[in-house]
């Protein structure tokens, strides 16, 4: 998949299930060491939060960024290990989805697709590594595809750049004008444009890429391929007057742990307003700890007198997802069998395969109708205010 394509065509179940499963095998990692199993999820992004930097996550533990990478490297060779060693049901849907007599170039492909459409970039070749890993592949091999992609992405970033660079209009300039209808505007005094990142520089900024854009007059920096193609669109939309990368940090509890969520960008259109806008995967949006930081964001704008909007990657949003047509009685059955109490993996895999519904139709009913959709371990729950 080429960046700057609709991520919708690549979301679904199973694609999430990989995150469960890997959650599965670090709560069995967590018995041998809770920091390390710990370490892992934060670095990929297990749970629903974006990867950390090795930095960031020194920070938390008081490590040295070399420490930390050493401590994981230890951590995914015994999961690896242990998942093969106890029979973990992990083997057979790795296996499946990353065949060990797939060639090199399918294996890049379908990784690469994976990567662009979970906006996890920054862990592209540890993420490729551990899921060619826990299919079976040596680990020779393993390394060699997960470096292919790593190449890809950094061939991708160079090319951008050089392409920017020249002044050349980017193939995704009208991203962002579809969407702006779908803003949530806020009432009352709108506070300025931010002037400056809230994202402390650490020691793995050097990864990152960077082009420049015209608009922010300068190289700006992105994780991400959804990223850049969000700045991209609005560096080439007539609409947006000047933007603002990550311009706030906001800080929050989840799952018994702290965390800092950046909101993609704040961008002043060209009628004087402010939309604060987030990169939330299309596939992820209906997650709970996603849709925990979506209305942080909403907060922050309202609070600042600014627009609001969450950019999946899609043409799909929100707004287009609470209206996604299912059928009444299926939505109706989930409602009342949920008030009894919440589904878990197997009971949600059992309404799907009798209903026949993809994730995109769950996401929508979660977002119609409130309730709670956890990733790590699978778990459907009612809104709170229908519990029985």
């Amino acid at each position: 998949m080429q960046p700057g394509h609709d991520i919708a065509a690549e979301v679904s179940f199973e694609l999430e299930e990989l995150d469960e499963l890997v959650a599965e095998l670090l709560t069995d990692h967590a018995e041998h060491s809770a920091r390390d199993a710990r370490i892992v999820a934060l670095r990929l992004g297990i749970g629903g939060q974006r990867p950390e930097t090795l930095t960031r996550i020194g920070a938390r533990y008081d490590l040295a960024r070399d420490r930390v990478r050493q401590l994981y490297t230890k951590a995914i060779g015994r999961i690896v290990r242990e998942a093969a060693r106890s029979g973990h049901r992990s083997a057979a849907v790795f296996e499946h989805r990353y065949p060990r007599e797939a060639g090199d170039l399918r294996l890049v492909r379908a990784l690469l697709a994976e990567t662009y459409a979970t906006d996890t970039d920054l862990v592209a070749m540890e993420w490729s590594y551990l899921k060619l890993r826990l299919a079976g592949h040596e680990q020779a091999d393993a390394k060699r595809v997960a470096g292919y992609v790593m190449q890809r992405i950094l061939g991708w970033q160079k090319k951008t750049a050089a392409i920017l660079a020249k002044l050349h209009a980017p193939e995704e300039a009208d991203d962002l004008d579809p969407l702006l209808p779908d803003i949530e505007w806020s009432s009352g005094a709108t506070a300025p444009l931010p002037t400056a990142s809230a994202r402390v520089a650490d020691g793995d900024d050097d990864g990152r890429g960077r082009f420049y854009l015209a608009k922010a007059g300068r190289d700006v920096a992105y994780d991400s391929a959804l990223m850049a193609r969000l700045l991209r669109s609005l560096d080439a939309s007539a609409a947006v007057a000047a933007f603002q990368e990550e311009p706030t940090a906001l800080t929050y509890q989840f799952a018994g742990a702290d965390h800092v969520h950046y909101p993609a960008v704040a961008a002043q259109l060209a009628d004087g307003r402010i939309v604060l806008i987030d990169v939330v995967p299309l596939g992820r949006i209906a997650f709970q700890h996603n849709r925990m930081q979506t209305e942080l964001g909403r907060t922050h704008a309202r609070e600042h007198g600014w627009g609001w909007l969450a950019w999946t990657g899609s043409a799909l949003g929100p707004a287009q997802l609470m209206r996604r047509p299912v059928d009444a009685a299926i939505e109706a059955r989930i409602a009342d069998e949920l008030t009894q109490g919440p589904y878990d993996r197997l009971a949600l895999a059992a309404v799907r395969s009798e209903t026949g519904l993809d994730l995109l139709d769950l996401a929508g009913l979660v977002l119609r109708n409130d309730w709670q959709w956890e990733r790590t371990p699978m778990r459907l729950s009612a809104s709170p205010s229908h519990r029985s």
